[in-house]
């Protein structure tokens, strides 16, 4: 267990050097499209106001984006430049333990940006429920996108390619995957498609809670599928290299 703790403390000790970055970066995007939508566009959605809808899909886009950014850009660093992978590979730290920590740091990171927006969305009286269940989501959802940032972090040839994964998978998904708008009115085969992407159930689990209802199970599968295959793939990529 030392090995996943020295990572946290890793995490840690970044976190606290880039607090007010990372705590600015968490704040403005989301910000900006509650403003934008939620206070721009005042229609209903399902019978409800739109910033009701709107909130928890902001909320999982959040925990998207924090923990994907926390882990795609600095493991493309660490590994193409500063060559911190080989050395963690010499050392007597396991590498599943390596692997782990930055998942949990990725998903911690996720949750906080998370929790920023549950923050700046306080003052407005919109009798949402966030409660124990959310945050288990919240996290369960950073886990998935921090095993799919390790991946591509391992696909990376070079620095600019992290912002160009996330040109290619975060900003689709965060536009798409139920968060500004429901996939109900999508074109039938297109909308299954998108219905199965994990932001797409993050988002719509998050909602059915502060709307006082049950997330159901099928959400959970989804987004335990991605985090089983994306994980293992990690793995593979890892322990490929070390016996290189």
């Amino acid at each position: 267990m030392m090995g996943i703790i020295t990572v946290l403390w890793e995490k840690w000790v970044e976190f606290k050097r880039d607090f007010y970055k990372i705590t600015v970066a968490a704040m403005i995007s989301p910000l900006m499209y509650l403003i934008i939508f939620g206070m721009g566009i005042q229609t209903t959605s399902h019978g409800e106001p739109y910033l009701h809808f709107l909130i928890p899909g902001i909320v999982a886009m959040a925990t998207m984006t924090g923990s994907f950014s926390a882990i795609a850009q600095n493991m493309s660093v660490q590994r193409l430049y500063e060559k911190a992978l080989d050395q963690i590979m010499v050392s007597p730290t396991p590498l599943w333990q390596f692997i782990l920590g930055q998942v949990i740091g990725g998903s911690l990171r996720g949750m906080y940006a998370g929790g920023i927006i549950l923050l700046l969305t306080l003052p407005i009286r919109t009798n949402l429920i966030f409660n124990g269940m959310s945050a288990l989501i919240m996290f369960l959802n950073g886990t998935v996108f921090s095993t799919i940032a390790l991946v591509m972090s391992f696909l990376a040839k070079s620095y600019t390619d992290a912002p160009r994964f996330t040109s290619y998978i975060i900003m689709p998904m965060s536009f798409l995957c139920n968060t500004f708008f429901s996939t109900d009115q999508m074109p039938s085969g297109f909308r299954q498609v998108i219905s199965l992407l994990p932001l797409s159930q993050a988002s719509g689990m998050i909602r059915a809670i502060s709307n006082g209802e049950a997330p159901g199970w099928f959400g959970f599968a989804v987004l335990l599928a991605y985090l089983i295959v994306f994980g293992a793939i990690s793995v593979v990529f890892i322990y490929r290299k070390k016996n290189l």
